[in-house]
């Protein structure tokens, strides 16, 4: 199984836990008239469920360390050298932060009016660099995120790891 698909199988596996957790609250309660007997036929026991849910718990876990192996080993190439695919994810998501900044950055006045506070006095806020320098900077370290992101989503997708997904795919 691919990295790419392991994702996806970890978000199917916490979705069936959840259905599980939620089946155990219908199974285990019942509401009858005082005089009524209990059935004795049930669809499916909380003990049934409690072993599906064990049995996916114990895969979720498998998968997590799996999925947390290969994101250490697979190792990416990017202009700043090479980087381990969790350490790629990281960075990736600290320079978009970066270009957001400096997007922000980009998109304020060289000078901006004010009104002052008292009395008629204008004041003048002055930025201390050049909006259009890092319009750029903004552009440059978008570029170098999505060059990292699309290294990423390809190491995903190439990357195997040993875990058999038949009874969930």
């Amino acid at each position: 199984m691919y990295l790419a698909d392991a994702i996806k199988l970890k978000s199917l596996l916490l979705k069936q836990i959840d259905k599980l957790v939620e089946e155990i609250e219908r199974v285990a309660f019942i509401e009858l008239e005082k005089d009524e007997p209990l059935p004795t036929i049930q669809s499916r026991s909380l003990e049934d469920i409690e072993v599906e849910l064990e049995a996916i718990r114990t895969d979720l876990r498998r998968l997590d360390r799996l999925v947390c192996e290969a994101n250490l080993h697979t190792i990416i190439e990017t202009n700043d050298g090479p980087l381990p695919l969790v350490e790629a994810m990281e960075f990736a998501v600290q320079l978009r932060a970066q270009a957001r900044m400096y997007q922000d950055l980009a998109e304020r006045p060289k000078r901006e009016f004010q009104t002052g506070y008292g009395e008629a006095t204008t004041i003048i806020k002055h930025a201390l660099y050049d909006p259009e320098l890092y319009r750029l900077k903004a552009r440059d370290v978008e570029k170098r995120a999505t060059r990292i992101g699309s290294a990423i989503d390809s190491a995903n997708h190439r990357t195997e790891i040993e875990f058999d997904a038949s009874r969930y795919m």
